[in-house]
């Protein structure tokens, strides 16, 4: 109760001054981050934070599950670019080629480790979460095919990324010894499970909604409710039946994403409140984590580890793939540099730390405190003069076409 008091208290105070703390780039997540270190870490904490609980591990399943929804039925009309915006590319042949190009990082930094717990923490700090930057996606100085490339990829990184994650773990956590093969096949099962629920609820939602809003049984500021309880609804009978909650909600969302525009009314307001609240409770055990990985100073690998994900392992693919579809060299160099990581690492580390071993749990919470602490100084402090630099430098308006193809 005194854990609730204090995350209610900390959201009413920030809340009042939110706006003069944006001045300072202060932002929700870094406020409710610190919140954690100061409150919740070391030795003596004054709201202990139990993460050892299998309530607390659901919620934060629950958490990104709100979050992957959110993020499936979030991609912005960007009709006018007449053309992809490298979205394609960007979840094709850049994500896998970070993936393995942080794998590697791993593997040269932390020599001797276990190759499926290295690409266990390349799962974890390796997706793009732009709410530290939501800022910048409005940011008209910005071009519209730069913020388009990080909106779409931003939104759909986390949901291919996640069954890779619950793989990897179970191979690290198998207590019964169970062959490649076999823990193979549940993760393949548990992704077609997901993949028929979030079809089904989702497109049997959307038809529901519609039917209600054009028999004007409802309207669509009512319509919020049935928003926000479609992605608790989805991952709840996903798990019910073996599958995967994170890819059902997220399935659950692509479904939903055409009804959204025909509701209007800003339809999923409320979901994207909770999930924002979520979220906010997910910053403030980050904290906690962050708090207790570097108690003892952060070592000079783990740091060289978030460097090579936050510039090298991300930078290079997102260049390389993007060329020749239309982006300038410098709308390629913003797209590869600002890939700020948030929430998505952090629900992840924590069920890393939840249900690895203990030494595992701590390489992997080491590196994506490091990563997302420093993604958040880099990327906040850098996101401002990027787009002074496009406002100086306006790009050419031609839409983004894809590349020409043969007969």
């Amino acid at each position: 109760m005194i854990a609730l008091l204090v995350l209610l208290s900390l959201l009413f105070l920030w809340a009042v001054v939110s706006d003069r703390l944006a001045r300072w780039s202060i932002t929700a997540p870094i406020t409710f981050a610190v919140a954690g270190i100061l409150l919740s870490g070391g030795d003596h904490p004054v709201v202990p934070l139990d993460m050892d609980t299998h309530i607390f591990e659901r919620t934060l399943e629950l958490v990104l599950a709100v979050i992957l929804f959110t993020d499936a039925t979030e991609a912005r009309d960007y009709a006018r670019l007449r053309g992809p915006v490298g979205e394609g590319r960007l979840l094709g042949l850049a994500l896998p080629a970070s993936l393995v190009l942080a794998t590697l990082a791993g593997a040269l930094v932390f020599p001797g480790t276990s190759w499926w717990l290295l690409v266990v923490a390349a799962l974890v700090v390796m997706p793009v979460d732009l709410a530290p930057l939501l800022m910048f996606l409005r940011d008209e100085r910005v071009p519209l095919r730069v913020r388009a490339a990080l909106n779409m990829e931003g939104g759909f990184n986390d949901g291919l990324i996640s069954p890779l994650f619950v793989f990897c773990v179970a191979n690290l956590v198998s207590a019964e010894g169970a062959s490649f093969a076999e823990l193979l096949l549940n993760a393949l099962k548990g992704v077609v499970y997901a993949a028929i629920v979030g079809t089904v609820l989702g497109y049997l939602a959307s038809r529901v909604v519609r039917w209600a809003l054009e028999s004007e049984w409802a309207k669509p500021a009512g319509l919020r409710l049935a928003g926000l309880a479609l992605p608790f609804l989805t991952y709840a009978a996903s798990v019910l039946v073996g599958g995967n909650g994170f890819v059902a909600a997220f399935v659950a969302g692509l479904w939903y994403a055409n009804t959204v525009f025909v509701i209007g009314g800003d339809s999923l307001d409320l979901v994207h409140d909770v999930s924002h609240l979520l979220a906010l409770a997910a910053w403030y055990a980050f904290g906690s984590l962050a708090a207790e990985a570097f108690a003892d100073g952060i070592a000079l690998q783990v740091l060289a580890y978030a460097v090579l994900v936050l510039s090298v392992a991300r930078f290079v693919p997102v260049v390389a793939s993007l060329t020749g579809i239309g982006f300038s060299r410098p709308e390629r160099a913003a797209v590869g540099w600002l890939g700020p990581r948030g929430v998505t690492s952090i629900v992840f580390a924590v069920l890393a730390y939840v249900q690895l071993p203990q030494d595992d749990a701590a390489l992997v919470v080491n590196v994506t405190a490091a990563t997302v602490l420093l993604s958040v100084i880099l990327h906040g402090v850098t996101a401002e003069p990027v787009a002074r630099w496009f406002a100086r430098h306006p790009q050419s308006e031609e839409p983004v076409s894809p590349p020409a193809r043969g007969r």
